[in-house]
């Protein structure tokens, strides 16, 4: 029996069974390690500490990190309502989840081991052109120190690694169980760590073999390091898809990235995305990021709440939305230039405007005469002007993200999401109001409204008191649009009108039909 067959009636709730909890997070700084955080201390806020895995960065220690993530936007309704609970439950542990060890000291390691029962392993690099070398390290080596660090922890009860449901795209139908991996998750690590950078960098696309890039290949890895512990360790797998806004918690249309359909509704408010080479009836599977998180603190209750077997398997949820609530690439587009309309964005570049593609060639067309040929008129002006030309960098940016991207969008993938729905259905009464997640009652319309407000707000960093100015400089770039459109489509037919080959045509209809 595993752990969701059995009877939850006597299993405190999910605030109960956090409660005098020490929690320890790797990638907490990130988009999702924020919110989990945030959600964590709003919901659950007699645990007992949170232990945050915080590295030096560009001159700026731990301690300064920690009080600088505490400044984001995420952490509003924290600081409204709850004004003292990040300092007095929040701590770092400076380290490194690409060092050995996770580049802990002896003394925190000891601390960790001796105090922690939960760990929510979200560290990772995201980045589809990492080398080998580094993905590697970061996400399978990381990985692999995380759980050598949960194998010492005297009183562990949950470990939840945090994975992505596009970790075995070779399939095409993916399900909630682990597959074959691709390679050996141990010799991997041998190989970088053994190998010079330029061999490596040579030999990686034989190396992923059908995967596309050092991100899926090594996520897929780690899962393997993860799962090796069955029966072990009390872990649980998490693969949220393509995580974006979130619907109400911390903040409606909280965003800190620009991930999948939010980069699309953004870059196409901007007017500097105008074409897309994927099938406008793909279906583009997406997370909003406060469910997700939910499902994470759900899980790891769920697993907490059971002792552990040496028959336990280990569950993995894919938390994905395409099969309660699907919506296709051409429908968000249809929604981005609805929407466009209603939230201008400031200083946009050119009118939204555009769609997507199936053919390639069209595709190249479009953006040589939508993106290439526009840039670099803009970036002209602007030297003229004796400003800094930026436009076509921007343009190079977005064509070198979409090829990158290319592998996501012009295939289906079936993601079977039978765990995460089963999940919510163990969610007690008293916990339904903070814990309980549903896609199928979202209201899409209004849901991306928000996450281009969200867009607006939190990455463009634009106020909505400019609104009115932004409106009005969308109808005249709206304006501008017809009238450039208008003087092409009178060029075409001049140049047609006077082409001998027309002239031809005109004079044999004139003489077969008038005389």
């Amino acid at each position: 029996m595993g752990f969701l067959d059995r009877d939850f009636s006597d299993v405190p709730s999910i605030a109960d069974y956090y409660k005098n909890k020490t929690i320890f997070i790797t990638g907490g700084s990130g988009f999702m390690g924020k919110v989990l955080v945030e959600k964590l201390l709003y919901s659950c806020p007699d645990l007992d500490r949170i232990y945050l895995l915080l590295r030096s960065s560009k001159g700026i220690k731990a301690e300064d990190r920690l009080n600088n993530l505490y400044l984001s936007r995420c952490f509003d309704r924290l600081r409204n309502e709850k004004p003292d609970i990040f300092e007095k439950k929040v701590f770092f542990i400076a380290g490194d989840v690409g060092e050995l060890g996770l580049g802990i000291s002896d003394e925190d390691r000891t601390l960790l081991i001796n105090r922690v029962q939960i760990v929510f392993h979200v560290a990772a690099s995201v980045r589809f052109n990492d080398s080998l070398k580094v993905a590697a390290r970061l996400n399978l080596r990381g990985t692999r120190e995380a759980i050598e660090l949960a194998k010492e922890i005297r009183n562990l009860e949950a470990f939840v690694h945090v994975s992505t449901s596009y970790a075995n795209t070779n399939r095409q139908c993916i399900d909630e169980i682990i597959y074959p991996a691709s390679g050996n998750w141990r010799d991997t690590l041998e190989v970088i760590e053994n190998v010079d950078e330029h061999t490596l960098n040579v030999l990686t696309p034989k190396y992923l073999d059908k995967l596309p890039n050092t991100y899926v290949f090594t996520k897929q890895l780690a899962e393997h390091v993860v799962n090796e512990q069955k029966g072990k360790l009390p872990v649980v797998i998490m693969r949220p898809s393509i995580v974006i806004s979130s619907v109400k918690e911390p903040l409606v249309g909280w965003v800190e990235n620009l991930n999948g359909p939010v980069a699309i509704l953004i870059a196409s408010g901007k007017g500097i995305l105008h074409t897309m080479y994927t099938d406008p009836n793909l279906i583009s599977d997406y997370m909003p990021v406060d469910i997700a998180i939910k499902t994470f603190i759900a899980a790891a209750w769920a697993r907490g709440t059971k002792r552990l077997e040496p028959t336990d398997d280990v569950h993995v949820y894919n938390c994905s939305s395409s099969e309660i609530k699907a919506l296709t690439m051409g429908e968000i587009v249809e929604l981005g230039v609805e929407i466009s309309k209603k939230i201008p964005l400031d200083s946009l570049i050119w009118h939204p405007c555009g769609g997507l593609t199936s053919s390639r060639i069209i595709n190249y067309i479009k953006v040589l005469l939508l993106h290439l040929l526009p840039a670099l008129l803009v970036d002209g002006i602007l030297k003229l002007l004796g400003k800094k030309p930026m436009l076509t960098k921007v343009q190079r940016r977005i064509y070198v993200a979409n090829i990158a991207l290319e592998y996501y969008v012009t295939q289906q993938w079936t993601f079977k999401n039978v765990n995460m729905v089963t999940l919510r259905s163990k969610i007690k009464e008293e916990d339904i109001k903070d814990f309980y997640y549903e896609m199928e009652t979202i209201d899409i319309h209004e849901y991306f409204t928000n996450s281009c407000y969200g867009g607006k707000l939190y990455i463009l960093n634009e106020k909505l008191e400019d609104l009115p100015k932004a409106k009005i400089h969308y109808r005249r770039m709206e304006l501008l649009h017809k009238s450039v459109m208008l003087m092409f489509k009178i060029f075409v037919f001049w140049y047609i009108y006077n082409t001998s080959y027309f002239q031809d045509v005109m004079k044999f209809f004139y003489t077969a039909f008038i005389g």
